[in-house]
Order: structure tokens, then sequence, then C-alpha cells
């Protein structure tokens, strides 16, 4: 009993990471500009395909990953130049158009990755030259480690940007007050372009991620993590990263641990609403509030 909670813990962390990965980039662009942008989930599948684009003609994994996150945060920031920021300009503007759009923007990109990819499925066939390590009474794939290096490394990389950097400052005061941060001088135009590189960049690793351990990506691949998304940066407080980190791992886990401990009484892809709903009903703010995720911020993540 002890080695099955130990192995389903591991899982939890490693899923919930890709979870969290995820949906960081919707969070961070609801930080500024407060919308949900579901075609965040986009950028999770055009980068899975990039990637493996790349790894096939290199055969190189740091550059699949390095140059998917560029070119899909690039995608990010001329989505948001020429279709978001012409809509959001409009006067009076209802809330739901920008929804609106960011959900017809996801649709039409799994239409075009089937038109220009074609509809079957591609495998990256990483060779890692084992199939398991045995780490004590824990068993691990090699693509486990490879994840959660790299999501512990992105995620210090974005908690160093968002601190440490002017142009986390930058972005930290637009989604403080942003024209209270463009009176006093700060370029929000770049704060919301770091948005999306960020968030779209930590989406297509994502995606490559997922590649890599089921062997598989399809046009298809960003439509369930589409509204396990919504339900992460919701639980995890609208705008925090933090948060989104707490929640991604929390949903991971308790998807991992009601799955194997339910014998399938529930799907698992309705765990994370139910789990959403639960905690909205004993803690309306989600796992962490702004308060506290200000307090870890100050104290470093």
């Amino acid at each position: 009993m002890p080695h099955m909670l130990a192995q389903q813990v591991l899982n939890g962390v490693m899923i919930g990471s890709v979870y969290a990965l995820t949906a960081m980039g919707a969070t961070l662009i609801y930080g500024i500009l407060h919308i949900l942008d579901i075609a965040n989930a986009a950028a999770y599948v055009i980068g899975a395909y990039i990637g493996w684009l790349i790894y096939y003609q290199t055969g190189s994994l740091v550059l699949a990953f390095v140059l998917s996150m560029l070119i899909t945060g690039s995608i990010g920031v001329c989505i948001h130049r020429f279709i978001y920021a012409p809509i959001l300009a409009k006067p009076r503007l209802m809330p739901i158009v920008p929804l609106v759009c960011s959900v017809g923007l996801f649709t039409m990109s799994g239409d075009l990755i089937r038109l220009i990819a074609g509809p079957s499925s591609k495998a990256y066939n990483v060779n890692f030259g084992v199939q398991v390590i045995n780490i004590g009474i824990l068993t691990v794939m090699p693509a486990w480690i490879l994840i959660l290096i790299l999501t512990v490394v992105l995620f210090f990389i974005m908690w160093f940007v968002l601190n440490k950097t002017k142009m986390g400052l930058a972005w930290r005061a637009t989604a403080e007050d942003p024209e209270i941060a463009q009176s006093m001088g700060v370029n929000t135009n770049s704060a919301m372009a770091l948005s999306y590189v960020l968030g779209y960049g930590f989406a297509a690793s994502a995606g490559i991620m997922v590649g890599i351990l089921y062997n598989s990506i399809t046009p298809a691949l960003g439509e369930v993590p589409s509204y396990k998304m919504l339900a992460i940066i919701v639980l995890g407080g609208l705008g925090n990263p933090v948060g989104t980190v707490a929640a991604g791992l929390f949903i991971g886990l308790a998807e991992t641990m009601i799955s194997a401990f339910s014998l399938d009484f529930l799907p698992k892809d309705s765990i994370a609403f139910i789990v959403l709903i639960v905690v909205l009903l004993l803690k309306p703010s989600g796992l962490i509030s702004e308060k506290s995720a200000v307090r870890i911020e100050e104290g470093g993540l």
C-alpha cells in the first residue's frame, strides 16, 4: 500500500506539472487583460506539432523545445497585436466578445493543423536508452524525469523574470493597474507581450512533454486541456501565477488518487470540475488568495 501511494503521488505531481504549465499562459494573460484566453490551449497543440517537426528534422530535443517555445510565443504576440488589441480598443465592449473570439481561434487552429499536418497522429519516438528507472520503491519513466526537471526550470525562469527583472516589474505594475502604470511611464505593450511569450511558450513546452510522454500527438490534443485549464485558473485565483501552480498540482494529484482508488467509479476528466466545485464551496477565493500569493512572491516562490 505505501508503495502504491508513493507511486500515485509521483504520477500526480508529474501530470499536475503539465497542467500548471498549460494553464500558466491563460493566467498571465488574464492578469493583464482580464480576459479568458481559450486560444492558449491552441498553443499547446501548435507547440507540440512545431516541436515534433523540429525534432523529426534535427533529432535534437533541446532545439525542439527552445524553437517551439519561441515560435509559439511569437504567434501569441501576433494574436494579441492584430486580433485582441483592436477588439479590446473598441468602446463599450461586451466582456464576452474576447472570450468568443478566443474560442473561435482555438477551433480554427485545430482545423488548420488538420489541413496542414493531416488528421492522423504523429509520434515523437524519443529513445531514452532505458524503459524505466527504479528509484527505491518507485518505478519512474525517463520521460517523467524530463518533465519534472523542465517544469522546475521553466517555473524558476518565470519567477526570476517576473520578480527580478525590469520587464517583470512592468508586468506586475500593468497587472495591478494598467492606466496608472502607463501614466508612470511603464511600457504596457512590452508587459503584455511578455505575457504571451511566457504563456504561449509554456503551453508549447507542455504540448511537447505530453507528446513525448504518450508518444502521440493529434489535432485534437488541446480539447481536454482547454477546459481543465479553465478549472485550474479559477481554482488558483484568476490571474494568480502562484495559485495556478498550486491548482495544477492539486488537480493532478486529485485525478491520480481518485482514479487509482475509486475503481473507475468517476470518469477521470470530470474530476477537475468536481474538485473545483468542492474547493470553491469551501474557499471561494481559490486555493491561494491574492494576499497569500503576494507574501509568497515576496519571500520567494
